[in-house]
């Protein structure tokens, strides 16, 4: 086996349970280990073919405890997801195969189809890519699996955000004192979760790799979320993900670009605020883990402190702009 990382490595028994979901005459030829995912350890497998040729699959396995919740529900869910979109033509991986328990491997582990692409996350190209973005979440939202996903879980509450020092403490309180009320009524949507740029994978023409001309979306991954809500709150976190790797002002520009793409939001603008501010206020809880792997791609100038600062500027505008 090729490794092109010291950690990529398959450890003795998912491997062994790797091949047993292979087809006839296939091996495992190399594995690579693929950075940039916050809640598991993944790997994309070469497997070689009868032919001679090659295909790829990733395997995702919970190495450790996740912030999301239990590993066993999130695979679970993430193979629902995956299922549900098989006959949809939506381009998602297939799933392969899941171990939720740990019952085969080390460690609870998803087996699926790799898609070709990769993350952007740079600010060059992004006037281009942010309408790509928001139609493509504008085809998740109209996906109507055969069976509908758990109801989407509150990722926070008013008692649990945690203000950013020397936030502005008006706006902030006004934010927080917002989510103390109901949530308003809603139809319901079938829910990525976690739509965002770390999640979505382009096609980048060569000379281009920041996508400012001809990028197009070949798939977008990380189910392991998905949920049945209101498309607001899939607008609203990946408005919030864009505010703080690209400037607040993205984030209102996504909102827009999302409603010009034919998304429909909550008709109230007090309705939509209750949900554009349950992102940004979620995300004040773990700060120091949302930037790491924008940093790993190589926005190293995002510190923890300049995603507070940016998370400030950002509940700052929401409440100036909608409230």
């Amino acid at each position: 086996m090729t490794n092109h990382d010291e950690a990529a490595p398959i450890r003795p028994l998912a491997l062994a349970w790797v091949r047993r979901h292979l087809e006839a005459c296939e091996r495992i030829v190399g594995a690579e280990v693929l950075h940039g995912g916050a809640t598991a350890e993944m790997r994309r497998l070469t497997i070689g073919r009868r032919d001679g040729g090659t295909r790829h699959l990733v395997l995702r396995s919970f190495v450790a405890p996740t912030r999301q919740g239990p590993a066993e529900d999130l695979l679970h869910r993430e193979a629902d997801a995956l299922t549900a979109l098989t006959c949809t033509g939506f381009s998602a991986p297939g799933l392969v195969a899941v171990d939720p328990t740990a019952a085969h491997c080390e460690y609870p582990s998803l087996l699926m189809t790799h898609l070709p692409g990769r993350t952007v996350h740079d600010d060059e190209g992004l006037e281009t890519r942010l309408p790509l973005l928001a139609h493509q979440l504008v085809t998740v939202h109209a996906v109507r699996p055969a069976v509908r996903p758990r109801e989407y879980v509150p990722l926070t509450t008013a008692d649990t955000v945690v203000t950013p020092e020397g936030a502005e403490a008006a706006a902030w309180a006004a934010a927080i004192d917002l989510i103390r009320k109901p949530a308003p009524r809603y139809k319901g949507r079938f829910l990525h979760r976690d739509f965002q740029p770390g999640n979505v994978l382009f096609d980048l023409p060569p000379g281009d790799p920041a996508g400012a001309v001809g990028a197009r979306i070949t798939g977008v991954v990380d189910w392991a979320a998905a949920s049945w809500g209101p498309a607001d709150l899939d607008v609203a976190h990946c408005s919030t993900n864009l505010a703080l790797l690209h400037g607040p002002e993205w984030g209102l520009r996504f909102t827009e670009a999302y409603q010009e793409a034919g998304g429909i939001l909550a008709a109230a603008s007090d309705e939509r605020l209750y949900w554009q501010v349950r992102a940004p206020l979620a995300l004040s809880e773990e700060v120091q883990w949302v930037a790491q792997p924008w940093r790993e791609a190589g926005r190293t100038e995002l510190t923890t402190r300049a995603v507070e600062e940016r998370l400030d500027a950002y509940v700052t505008s929401l409440m100036d702009a909608l409230g």
